[in-house]
């Protein structure tokens, strides 16, 4: 019987994963890469033949017709959509002479960006279209194929600080487009948080260019950074987010394919009778005194413990230890376990997370990814939680203080939005950390903000014999340079009590000659838009920004973007966003609509000025988001007419719904000598509606 052989196109992470395990599990397969340094990077295996070199069409089919392959895997990168349209052209011809040869398509695993400042583009040209409308400089992590399209425009690629593998190819193709020297950047992953935030700090970025890569791409990681650095990303979309089969998938139908097992990922049928139990344990801070009984009892009757190096060498336990407890590193190794020839019934694993497990821990992602293959039957194993003493209750302890009547937040491994007025309307603040940084970088927050009667109460490496409880200014944290663990208590003696209603007086804006939506007027289309949280809004023709400022001071949750071409009115909005200390707004300097592209989708819409271009602003905004929510403010006769106008047409296709009008006109009281006069305002028609389904 002949041996199976597979033909394996690799040009991401997953790809050369895969190779690796089809040769551990015994299976031939010829390994296609582009360039030398996807060649350097493989491992060497007798099972595995290394094909170096792009192909084209004919290529590949002549590879294919010689060749007795019994499956083709597609395993390149998500964005070469030439190199998989040459594949499956390739196999349509070669299916014409006779030989039926199964096509896999392997996807890499997506992420969700959240909350983050995420703006999306179908293509490379379309997002350097929109970085002509930035400012600043901008890191561009796309690698050098698609470098081209970022030096079309001078002033673009005059900012660009570019990121590529450190290959001849990828040098040879940045020399040529003018970017070298310090522009330059020539460094292999992968890349931590901490590293691409050192990046963006050390050059000064203020847009990161990437592609939708997934996590073994290390998107998420860029995410994250720019995230702490409160820098833009823009994102080139994934051409084929869904499309393909998940790595676990491609390995199922390549053992039935085989007709071997691949050691990895071991089916049903190899482990019958065996079983795993697995605890996921809160530990406390690490200190073995701190563990709960429960806790203590679970690892000492262990066969395998997991957690970080810190966490394992705090424990005493005769099981074998292994220092990793994510989703990626643990299920592989527990299917390997299941995979052995020995026999056993049941087999105890602990995996430990510092703190509590149910308190900004890593422990719902693993335990999510766990409960989803034991769900589906792909891992034998039963599932428990155990909770641990978090170090803001060990704090809370050491100083007597009750923590159920304070604000908890953590900003281990990112910076917290808006943690400056959190503080000031919270008597009492408890911060995880990630170490004598943030301490410092928290000193400056609060001083900035103007809390230097604020009391920050450290404690450093809780529950070891190092462990200090200390008691500074904010000034006094910025000294501060001993690294470790800190959990701190922020005491503020003047806190706030935070308003749950919009209502700011007109006089408390800048304004100067900048026209401004009455504070009375203001304050009723905004209650017409029917904000929610998570809401994103454009405030178009914003002015002094006093809408955006109302809206944005409601919730954290809400992101405002700030629509306005005036560059006096784009001046003083920058001036109130910083006034009134609100970072979800974005400022964006661009006439509407034009200044739409590149902002994330909007759920709600404010126009105060339409510069004459009403109709073209709601078209534009239909196509943004066809559900959107929208409030108009009209103070003309010509405005009322075009809007009365477009209603109709509209309210006939029925692309409008829940529509209000309401006139409001506002008196004030002037006083004069002993009187009081009532002087009136220009009336203002507040147009509210939704938009519907299109016929």
């Amino acid at each position: 019987m002949q041996e199976i052989e597979i033909l394996l196109f690799a040009g991401t992470t997953e790809g050369r994963a895969l190779s690796e395990l089809l040769a551990c599990s015994g299976i031939r397969h010829t390994l296609c890469v582009a360039t030398e340094y996807g060649e350097m990077v493989c491992k060497q295996h007798p099972l595995v033949n290394v094909r170096r070199g792009r192909m084209n069409q004919e290529e590949m089919e002549r590879l294919l017709l010689q060749g007795q392959f019994a499956a083709v895997v597609d395993a390149t990168h998500p964005f070469a959509k030439e190199a998989t349209c040459n594949i499956r052209a390739a196999l349509q011809t070669v299916q014409q002479t006779g030989k039926d040869i199964p096509y896999l398509r392997l996807k890499r695993e997506g992420i969700e960006a959240g909350k983050r400042q995420v703006a999306y583009f179908p293509t490379n040209e379309a997002c350097a279209g929109a970085l002509e409308h930035t400012q600043g400089n901008i890191l561009l992590t796309t690698g050098s194929k698609e470098l081209r399209s970022y030096c079309v425009k001078e002033q673009v690629r005059r900012r660009l600080y570019v990121r590529v593998l450190p290959s001849v190819e990828s040098l040879a193709a940045c020399i040529e487009q003018g970017i070298c020297g310090r522009q330059l950047i020539a460094m292999q992953g992968p890349f931590t948080a901490e590293m691409n935030a050192a990046v963006i700090r050390q050059y000064g970025i203020s847009c990161l260019v990437t592609k939708e890569s997934g996590t073994p791409g290390g998107y998420l990681e860029k995410l994250e950074a720019a995230e702490r650095t409160g820098t833009k990303v823009f994102v080139i979309s994934c051409p084929e987010q869904n499309e393909g089969d998940s790595f676990l998938d491609a390995c199922r139908r390549l053992e039935e394919i085989s007709g071997k097992r691949l050691s990895a990922e071991a089916p049903a049928v190899a482990v019958q009778g065996k079983r795993i139990e697995i605890t996921l344990a809160g530990i406390g801070m690490g200190s073995p005194g701190c563990m709960t009984k429960e806790v203590e009892w679970a690892v000492s009757e262990a066969d395998y413990v997991f957690g970080a190096q810190r966490l394992l060498d705090g424990v005493c336990a005769g099981a074998e230890k292994h220092p990793f407890y994510q989703a990626q590193q643990v299920l592989p190794f527990l299917h390997h376990i299941l995979a052995q020839k020995e026999t056993w019934a049941v087999k105890k694993a602990v995996i430990l997370f510092s703190g509590d497990s149910g308190f900004y821990s890593g422990c719902q992602a693993l335990y999510k990814a766990l409960e989803t293959q034991v769900r589906q039957n792909r891992l034998p194993a039963s599932l428990r939680v155990l909770p641990g003493i978090s170090a803001v209750a060990y704090l809370a302890a050491c100083l007597g203080e009750s923590y159920h009547d304070a604000a908890v937040y953590s900003i281990h491994g990112k910076k917290l939005d808006h943690l400056a007025r959190r503080i000031q309307c919270s008597p009492k603040t408890f911060l995880l950390t990630s170490g004598v940084k943030d301490i410092n970088w928290l000193g400056r927050l609060l001083t900035d903000a103007g809390m230097t009667e604020c009391e920050v109460i450290t404690g450093y490496q809780l529950s070891y014999p190092k462990q200090r409880i200390e008691r500074h200014t904010p000034s006094e944290c910025g000294m501060l340079n001993e690294e470790g663990m800190y959990t701190c208590l922020i005491k503020n003696p003047y806190a706030a009590k935070r308003r749950l209603t919009h209502g700011i007086a007109d006089k408390e804006f800048l304004r100067d000659r900048v026209p401004m939506t009455k504070e009375e007027v203001r304050e009723a289309g905004i209650c017409k838009l029917h904000l929610h949280e998570q809401a994103v809004v454009y405030d178009i023709g914003s002015g002094t920004g006093s809408v955006s400022v109302e809206i944005a001071g409601l919730s954290d949750c809400l992101q405002v973007y700030a629509i306005e071409q005036k560059p006096e009115a784009v001046a003083l909005l920058e001036k109130n966003k910083e006034k009134f200390r609100l970072q979800n707004i974005t400022v964006v300097s661009a006439q509407a609509p034009e200044g739409f592209l590149g902002l994330p989708m909007a759920t709600h819409a404010f126009i105060g000025g339409s510069g004459g271009r009403l109709k073209d602003i709601l078209e534009a905004l239909w196509q943004v988001n066809p559900a959107m929510r929208v409030v108009i403010h009209a103070a003309s006769m010509e405005t009322i007419c075009e809007i009365t106008k477009i209603l109709t047409e509209w309210k006939a296709q029925r692309r409008i719904k829940e529509e209000e009008v309401v006139q409001i006109q506002v008196n004030r009281a002037k006083k004069a000598k002993s009187y009081h006069l009532m002087q009136s305002e220009n009336p203002v028609w507040i147009c509210a509606f939704s938009f519907g389904a299109p016929l």
